[in-house]
């Protein structure tokens, strides 16, 4: 029997979440250029893909507020995060230690009623930008600054990062990168989550599962290396050397190509759209024009596409994000689309457990302890 290593070409589940089909991703049956073009919130976002369908204007307020009376963290989580303040820690870990953590604090975690699992989702998916925030400021030696009540998801963000209200493109250019990145199919850390909660296991595991596995730099990651390629063209000076250099030495170049996508990632344009409005006229608009040389060349050169990642660094370094901060950024929007995906998985659960093929020696006979060291010898010699 042939195998598809990677699980490509398998069908591991059915879904109502989103979709991608002929290179078209959909969220619940509509296109993300409906979404994005529509100018939906990264609010109503969730909400559809929890309920997989567009709320109405008190559904919505119903969410919103529930949101935002959980953005607050607690001294002990504060804490936490003070404790993990340290060199060569990253992130990511931090991250995935500190939404672990909020499930310790949770007398309801391992409740699996329909109001105890939202309330869950609600408490990790709130209290995401408030960590990330909190974690960046801390780290600066800066005190975390508590969220607003009249600002959305994403403005909060920003302004607890550095004290500032957004300006109006900067809250639309991160609510439409968490919009783009809220759910895509069924990718690794979205499988992850799923195996996780086929298990019935609590949400706050499952949300920790797909942290985790975002983490690796061929998933989630890969946005935080695109900016450090950027720097380095820029420290080089020459992009065309710098690339040329990475292909022949057989290296991947970040950003680009993607395993479902051939031909257009539908969700670059917009990210790269967004990095022109934020940097034009300043000093951050070299890393657009970088970003520009680099997508000619791997264009030309390899004809190869770029990724969601590739000019959703320059959006986020933009922002005030530090790079290494660009993949919570990721988790902070795939939130939604890992809680959607444990409450699809749940409601209508099977053990996710395939097999593997064998490959290794068969019908071995067993050497005792005593005599297997010249039995190595011989082997070896």
């Amino acid at each position: 029997m042939a195998v598809e290593f990677g699980l490509r070409g398998t069908f591991a589940c059915e879904t109502r979440i989103s979709s991608i089909i002929d290179e078209q991703l959909a969220y619940a049956g509509y296109t993300i250029e409906e979404l994005v073009d529509h100018q939906i919130s990264f609010e109503e976002t969730i909400y559809l893909l929890w309920y997989l369908k567009l709320p109405s204007v008190s559904e919505l307020k119903v969410l919103t507020d529930d949101l935002k009376a959980h953005m607050e963290i607690s001294d002990v989580i504060e804490a936490a995060l003070r404790i993990q303040c340290r060199e060569n820690l990253h992130p990511m870990s931090v991250l995935r230690s500190t939404i672990s953590l909020l499930g310790v604090f949770d007398r309801d975690a391992e409740k699996t009623d329909p109001e105890a699992t939202y309330l869950q989702a609600i408490n990790i998916q709130a209290k995401m930008p408030t960590i990330i925030a909190a974690f960046s400021r801390l780290r600066r030696g800066l005190d975390p600054i508590p969220p607003r009540q009249d600002l959305s998801f994403a403005g909060n963000f920003i302004y607890m990062l550095e004290g500032k209200e957004p300006t109006k493109v900067q809250e639309e250019s991160l609510n439409e990168g968490l919009v783009l990145h809220a759910d895509h199919e069924l990718n690794a850390s979205t499988f992850a989550a799923r195996s996780c909660a086929s298990t019935l296991s609590d949400m706050y595991s499952c949300i920790t599962t797909g942290i985790a596995t975002l983490k690796g730099s061929l998933h989630g990651g890969a946005n935080e290396r695109v900016f450090e390629m950027l720097r380095a063209i820029d420290a080089c000076g020459d992009t065309e050397t710098y690339l040329q250099e990475k292909l022949d030495s057989k290296e991947k170049v970040m950003g680009f190509g993607h395993r479902v996508y051939q031909t257009v990632d539908p969700r670059q344009k917009y990210l790269k759209k967004k990095a022109r409005e934020l940097t034009v006229g300043t000093e951050d608009e070299k890393w657009y024009h970088l970003s520009i040389e680099v997508e000619h060349f791997m264009r030309e050169k390899k004809g190869i596409i770029p990724n969601v990642d590739f000019y959703s660094a320059t959006v986020y370094h933009s922002l005030g994000i530090e790079s290494d901060l660009f993949t919570l950024i990721f988790a902070m929007s795939r939130t939604a689309g890992w809680v959607a995906h444990v409450f699809e998985q749940k409601s209508e659960n099977t053990l996710i457990r395939p097999r593997s093929k064998y490959v290794g020696p068969m019908n071995l006979k067993f050497v005792p302890l005593e005599l297997r060291e010249n039995v190595s010898a011989i082997q070896e010699g």
